[in-house]
């Protein structure tokens, strides 16, 4: 294995990436996923609140329970993967996804949403650790065939997701001016293609896979330091990004008076990794290797905060008051850039043999329970009537803490 700290192979600039065909349907793949899901999802909260009258309080666990379902169970789709291989954990998931997606749609009880959600959020446990597992080992044989970073596949691979996410929204805003059901509908048929294509398409056996058993896994990650440092690092870097749905909100609404403008920054940030995310990969593997990348962007993520905490007791408003938070949004993507790829990049150095699914698993399920915790933490300092600044420079200092606590070897 690579050790953590070694630089990028050499590779001529603007090469392109030569995919094998298992690759490049697991990045369709993320694509695809990411398209049915944000077609229906973003709009969920909406139709709960509005469209069956739940209140506020209902609204928010359910929303809780689907992310609970869903990062919580990683390791779950993980074990699974490395038993039976990814095959059936795939199309098991696939499978979940579009019952859950149909369910939802025709669901006008409480406990029917609830029970829809909870199945959305668990399929996706089950095939996105399978699928993300075996892009990093395929990223890594890429690697040691010749063909560049390891880096560069995973920031494709970011990349393909992050375009789903732009589009899914788009697709069921249009789907929504016929109903909610229409758009459950569309994303339960989007599903069903991936599910046909990967039952056609995807090896009964991949080469190098072999199937490992469930007991002791568990008992090697709690063992593993370095693996438990890279899932706080990364966790910190989740707990950052978790603030585009937490502490941006109510900064737009304050500089504002509403929080129309978020929608054009999530835009921005979905446009910056679209069409900057391959180029900021390569020059960051070029010029820092994996390590220093990820301590690079979690700093720069840092800097964001950094600058809305400095800007606000100016209490700029209107136009202006909106330039802090655009510049974070800037900067909390760029650190994305640097850190998304590299994290899932160092897994397989730090796993044993056949055990990438289940890290992979742990990688989110872990740094899901610190971004859980963590956002208990940061409402809370969001509310309590602290000087506005300071919950900011709060998070600033935990960003930057975790770059200091990124492994240095395997």
């Amino acid at each position: 294995m690579t050790a953590l700290s070694a630089g990028p192979r050499g590779e001529a600039p603007g090469r392109a990436l030569r995919l094998s065909p298992l690759l490049r349907l697991l990045i369709v793949t993320q694509l695809a996923f990411n398209v049915g899901f944000f077609a229906v999802l973003p709009f969920l909260s909406a139709h709960l609140g509005q469209a069956m009258g739940m209140a506020g309080w209902l609204v928010g666990l359910v929303l809780g329970l689907r992310t609970f379902s869903q990062q919580g169970l990683f390791v779950v789709g993980g074990v699974l993967a490395d038993r039976y291989g990814i095959r059936p954990v795939v199309l098991a998931g696939c499978a979940l996804r579009i019952g859950g997606f149909v369910w939802l749609g025709y669901a006008e009880r409480t406990w029917a949403v609830v029970c829809a959600v909870l199945l959305i959020g668990f399929a996706a446990a089950l095939f996105s650790p399978a699928v993300e597992s075996e892009v990093a080992r395929q990223a890594v044989l890429w690697e040691e065939g010749g063909g560049g970073p390891r880096t560069r596949v995973l920031a494709l691979f970011t990349v393909a997701g992050q375009a789903g996410a732009f589009v899914g929204p788009l697709l069921g805003a249009l789907l929504l001016t016929v109903d909610f059901r229409t758009a459950c509908l569309a994303g339960a048929g989007i599903f069903v293609l991936v599910l046909a294509g990967h039952a056609r398409l995807l090896p009964q056996h991949i080469p190098g896979r072999d199937r490992t058993p469930v007991r002791g896994g568990l008992r090697l990650v709690l063992r593993n330091r370095p693996f438990l440092a890279l899932c706080c690092a990364y966790g910190a870097y989740l707990l950052a990004y978790n603030q585009l749905y937490l502490a941006l909100p109510e900064e737009v609404e304050r500089a504002t008076g509403s929080q129309t403008a978020l929608a054009w920054l999530f835009a921005l940030s979905s446009l910056l990794v679209v069409t900057a995310q391959l180029p900021v990969t390569r020059w960051a593997g070029e010029r820092l290797g994996m390590r220093r990348s990820m301590a690079a962007g979690l700093l720069v993520v840092a800097a964001g905060f950094g600058v809305v905490a400095v800007a606000l007791p100016a209490e700029w408003t209107g136009a202006v008051g909106l330039v802090p938070s655009a510049a974070f949004v800037v900067l909390l993507t760029l650190g994305q850039m640097l850190v998304a790829p590299v994290a899932r990049a160092l897994v397989p150095d730090l796993a044993e043999d056949g055990r990438l699914g289940l890290y992979t698993g742990a990688l989110s399920s872990v740094s899901g329970l610190i971004v859980l915790l963590g956002s208990s933490a940061t409402g809370t300092l969001l509310d309590v009537g602290l000087p506005p600044g300071v919950p900011w420079l709060v998070l600033a200092a935990v960003t930057a803490v975790a770059a200091g606590l990124l492994p240095r070897r395997p």
